[in-house]
């Protein structure tokens, strides 16, 4: 052992396909070893039968965002520190890898802010891994709205950046997709706060007016800005099998947030992996009327999860999986650590392996309630 190594023993190691007790041995350089067994080196810290996992990787999250935007009409001024309060909010709910997924193109209405941060957001993260300002791992997962006027435009600058790992393919124009039944989208809109009446009505007739056109313009040249550097794509809320079919076609690898059953059973007979969100797991259903997440995951229809606006919801949904819906523990953490990993080509993390990256969790559970004990990032301590 050196000095920048870390030793838990009397651990229950969530591996892949089974939990052990045992001692794990890591650092910087990665993880050195994972055996069963305790360790009686002096060095060794006993940590009472907690639960030590690979460290979550999240491949979607829109938390970024809400730092730069705290509240309607405020912006924040300095970004890196609206960054670094994201990235300790995300450490502090066991994530040791994280995809900031920033929405690209306007949709209209209450979230027209989203177009002004954009640039924002990937300055930040860049000025901030330069002056190592953060506790863990960041890359960019553009969120590309297709019902957008000014997409490509907005987008193609940032084609080639290194941080853009991900790309989502996004069509939130009313009447299809998340939203498909209009009553849902006007409870949304109207029953949240976030528009009026009036508004909300307005904005509807000018994103089905606009939507479906710019949704066909856009899709064509979106795909081959990103397929053709080999970076992942991801559809978005597909519903039906012709939105799968669009995907498929498109050479996506990932179904996010599929709202009906039909739509995840074809998309898992047509090869693409499932992500649906873990506060629909923690709440018991979608906010917007979309299929349970949970029912996915006892049909054997669901691979990940994703916080998406709610991070700490990630070890929740794990923990329910496992009390409420019978997956094995083992099984509900792989959904937010290795079949991620896998799902977005991270082949040097998201198990405990030795020779990965040291991106290491410990935590306990309490009454049903996950609690996060520490947490590294390659080999560091970040929380």
């Amino acid at each position: 052992m050196t000095m920048t190594e870390t030793i838990l023993t009397n651990a229950k190691l969530i591996l892949e396909n089974e939990i052990v007790e045992g001692t794990i041995v890591f650092g910087p350089e990665g993880i050195r070893s994972v055996d069963s067994g305790r360790s009686s080196l002096p060095a060794a810290t006993d940590v009472g039968g907690d639960f030590v996992s690979p460290g979550i990787v999240e491949m979607h999250t829109d938390n970024m965002e809400k730092h730069f935007v705290p509240r309607p009409g405020v912006f924040w001024p300095n970004g890196i520190a609206a960054a670094v309060a994201h990235d300790a909010q995300m450490a502090a709910a066991g994530v040791t890898t994280v995809y900031d997924s920033i929405c690209a193109g306007s949709v209209f209405g209450g979230k027209d802010f989203r177009r002004a941060i954009f640039p924002r957001i990937i300055e930040s993260l860049v000025e901030g891994r330069a002056v190592d300002a953060f506790r863990i791992d960041h890359m960019i997962h553009i969120r590309c709205e297709l019902s957008s006027d000014e997409l490509v435009e907005d987008v193609e600058p940032y084609k080639d950046h290194p941080l853009v790992r991900l790309v989502s393919l996004m069509d939130h124009t009313p009447g299809q997709r998340q939203w498909r039944n209009l009553e849902h989208l006007k409870t949304y809109n109207v029953g949240s706060g976030e528009k009026t009446l009036e508004q909300h009505e307005r904005d509807v007739e000018q994103r089905m007016a606009n939507g479906p056109a710019n949704v066909q313009r856009n899709w064509g040249p979106i795909v081959e800005m990103f397929r053709s550097r080999g970076i992942p794509i991801a559809t978005h809320d597909d519903t039906t099998v012709e939105d799968v079919d669009m995907g498929v076609a498109s050479g996506a690898a990932i179904s996010e947030f599929p709202t009906t059953v039909v739509a995840a059973e074809a998309a898992k007979t047509k090869g693409l992996a499932t992500i649906a969100g873990a506060p629909n797991v923690v709440r018991g259903g979608s906010h917007s009327g979309g299929v349970s997440a949970g029912e996915l995951a006892e049909k054997g229809l669901l691979d990940g999860l994703s916080s998406d606006y709610v991070p700490a919801s990630l070890m929740q949904a794990v923990v329910k999986l496992n009390a409420s819906h019978g997956l094995p523990l083992q099984d509900a953490t792989a959904m937010v650590t290795w079949k991620v990993a896998d799902m977005v080509g991270l082949a040097d993390r998201g198990r405990l392996r030795p020779g990965l990256r040291a991106d290491v969790l410990r935590f306990r559970i309490a009454g049903g309630t996950p609690l996060i004990r520490e947490v590294w990032s390659n080999g560091r301590r970040s929380f």
